[in-house]
C-alpha cells in the first residue's frame, strides 16, 4: 500500500468528496475514486459511504483516519530530520591532548547548532585513529603529526601545534628563548606513552644526535607529566596548548624546542569514500573555519 492513498484518503475525509479532493490534489477524480478502492481492498472494509452528494466516513474509515494522521504526520518528520540530517551519532577519535585542550570549545560551538547530535569521543593514539577511520569504525579522526597523507583519506591540516619542552621554574633551562637537542644532553626525561608520535620525534632526534638521557618515568596522562615536571623530576616536551595555564600561573616554564623534525599539525581526517550527511559537514566545517559558528569567546 503506498503513502499515497493514505493522503488521498485524508483529503477526501477532509474535503468530504472526491471532486474537491481530486481538485485540491491535481488528481483526476477517476484517480482518487481507485486508489480509495485499492485501500478498501487493502484493509477489507468499507472506508467511506455517500450521504446526498458528499462522502462521509463509516466507522471503520473514523478509525484509519486517526492512524493515517500519525503515519503522514510521521512521514513529514522524517523528511525534515533527513533533509537537515541533524540526528544521530558522530564518532570522533582524537588524541587525549587534542580531546581535552583543542576540542571543547569546537564540541560548545557544535552542540548550539545541532543539538540533536549525539557525538562519540573514541580517545586512541594515531595509528588506531587512522586504521578506524579507514575501516569506517570512526566518522572522523582528529591527529597531531607531521603533515599525513592517504589515498583513501582525505586530510587538511587545521593548525599548527608547536611543542615545548616543560621544566621547573628552577631548572637550568630557564632564560633560555629555545632549546635544540644537545641542550637535553643528561637531562631525565618524562615521557607520554609508547605510541605518541611527538615522543617518537623527541627519541629519534636524541638518538641520531648522539644525546645521552635519562627516562625518568613514563606516563599515558599529561597531568601526571605536568606535576611531576612541576615537582622537579624532570622535564618533558608536550603541546604547548597543554600548559598555558601553568605557565600563566609560574609552576612551569615552557621553551620551544627547535628541530627540523619539530613540526607538528592538529590535522582533521576522514574516509575518501565515506558518505557526507549535513551534521558530518558541519563539524567539518567548524573545525576548518567555517564562518557559520560563533564561539562564545569571540
Amino acid at each position: 500500500m503506498e503513502l499515497t492513498y493514505l493522503k488521498t484518503f485524508r483529503e477526501v475525509a477532509k474535503c468530504g468528496s472526491y471532486t474537491r479532493a481530486a481538485e485540491a490534489l491535481g488528481y483526476a477524480q477517476s484517480s482518487i475514486t481507485s486508489q480509495i478502492q485499492k485501500l478498501e481492498e487493502a484493509y477489507g472494509a468499507v472506508l467511506l459511504e455517500r450521504f446526498g452528494r458528499g462522502m462521509k466516513l463509516t466507522m471503520a474509515g473514523e478509525a484509519l483516519l486517526q492512524y493515517a494522521n500519525d503515519i503522514y504526520r510521521l512521514h513529514e518528520e522524517s523528511k525534515e530530520v533527513v533533509a537537515k540530517q541533524a540526528k544521530g551519532t558522530l564518532s570522533i577519535g582524537t588524541i587525549e591532548t587534542l580531546a581535552a585542550f583543542y576540542l571543547p570549545p569546537h564540541l560548545q560551538a557544535y552542540r548550539r547548532e545541532y543539538p540533536d547530535v549525539n557525538i562519540v569521543i573514541q580517545p586512541a593514539n594515531e595509528p588506531f585513529i587512522i586504521e578506524s577511520v579507514k575501516e569506517g569504525e570512526l566518522d572522523i579522526g582528529i591527529i597531531l603529526d607531521p603533515p599525513f597523507t592517504d589515498p583513501e583519506l582525505h586530510s587538511s591540516i587545521l593548525r599548527e601545534e608547536p611543542l615545548v619542552i616543560i621544566a621547573n621554574p628552577d631548572h637550568k633551562l630557564k632564560g633560555q628563548s629555545e632549546v635544540h637537542a644537545h641542550n637535553l644532553e643528561n637531562e631525565s626525561l618524562i615521557l607520554t606513552e609508547d605510541g605518541c608520535t611527538y615522543r617518537a620525534m623527541l627519541l629519534k632526534v636524541l638518538k641520531g644526535n648522539q644525546v645521552s638521557f635519562s627516562l625518568s618515568y613514563e606516563f599515558g596522562n599529561l597531568e601526571a607529566i605536568k606535576q611531576c615536571v612541576i615537582y622537579g623530576l624532570g622535564i618533558a616536551l608536550v603541546p604547548r596548548i597543554t600548559v598555558a595555564e601553568e605557565v600563566r600561573k609560574g609552576q612551569l616554564i615552557a621553551i620551544p624546542f627547535v628541530h627540523p623534525d619539530c613540526r607538528f599539525y592538529t590535522q582533521l581526517l576522514y574516509a575518501k569514500k565515506k558518505w557526507k550527511s549535513n551534521a558530518f559537514n558541519g563539524f567539518v566545517e567548524l573545525l576548518s573555519g567555517g564562518s557559520g559558528f560563533k564561539y562564545r569567546n569571540e
